[in-house]
């Protein structure tokens, strides 16, 4: 059964200012946000521990996920990928992670190896569920060849700008989340015609559009990265901008492509 996704997150990847997540997650929990989202790589685990431990909302309450597998990391043997979360549940100071990803699908990943190693961390109790993130279709149908455990997610860009038919469909297809990273493009977003006229008719941001966008869409969730209260309460907001039929249709129709995370390692370079 496809476990519930608050559909608006919090996003932690940091470029330069990993100490200050764990006063933002604080904070953010504060505010009502109850889905964290995190990686090794971002260098800011301890950091969102730090937030989760000190603020008052029960670690049960909390959907928490971070991701392992990138290019060169952990390393490419059995222990390597063991030793590497056992050390994210120290650093976020947790008995567990309610989902972990494979954040891309290359360099180290081996589809046998690492999805089996994520079997086995479900059996024992250290992860609730299995995640992936970067995967396009073939990503996708291979990693189910190798689990046992069901994909509950596929992590990947997604925006007004690139709206990922493809990928939705599959989501809701196969009965996994669309969990959506740079939903605002990075800010690129908010200077687009489409959006800024239903921003206006709504008396909404772009943001806020933007993101209600995606939450209009089956299966789909948002992690926007926000540092500041303002921006914190305006991205939770977004789930109270109802659009209507014509907004979805005039939003869907954006021709528009625009990628903000384009490695030249990734899948659809394929």
């Amino acid at each position: 059964m496809l476990p519930e996704l608050p559909r608006i997150g919090l996003g932690t990847a940091s470029r330069g200012d990993r100490h200050r997540w764990a006063d933002r997650v604080e904070r953010a929990l504060e505010r009502g946000y109850r889905h964290l989202d995190t990686a090794q790589v971002y260098g800011n685990e301890a950091y969102v521990g730090e937030g989760l431990e000190r603020s008052s909302v029960p670690r049960e309450e909390v959907f928490l996920a971070t991701k392992t597998v990138h290019v060169d990391v952990p390393g490419p043997t059995r222990t390597d990928l063991v030793d590497s979360v056992e050390a994210s549940l120290e650093r976020l100071r947790t008995d567990y992670v309610d989902l972990l990803y494979v954040h891309w699908p290359t360099g180290v990943y081996d589809p046998e190896l690492t999805l089996g190693v994520f079997d086995d961390l479900r059996d024992d109790g250290l992860i609730r569920h299995v995640g992936v993130s970067n995967f396009e279709l073939d990503d996708l149908e291979t990693a189910r060849e190798f689990l046992d455990a069901p994909i509950v997610a596929n992590q990947v860009e997604c925006h007004p700008l690139l709206p990922q038919e493809h990928l939705r469909a599959a989501a809701l297809e196969d009965d996994h989340w669309l969990v959506a990273y740079c939903p605002l493009a990075r800010g690129e977003v908010f200077d687009v015609p489409e959006v800024r006229a239903v921003a206006r008719k709504h008396d909404a941001s772009p943001a806020q559009v933007s993101l209600a966008w995606l939450c209009s869409k089956p299966n789909v969730a948002a992690i926007p990265r926000a540092s500041s209260d303002a921006h914190m309460r305006e991205n939770l907001a977004a789930t109270d901008v109802a659009l209507d039929d014509e907004d979805l249709e005039l939003l869907d129709a954006i021709e528009r492509r625009y990628r903000v995370i384009d490695r030249d390692y990734a899948s659809w370079k394929d």
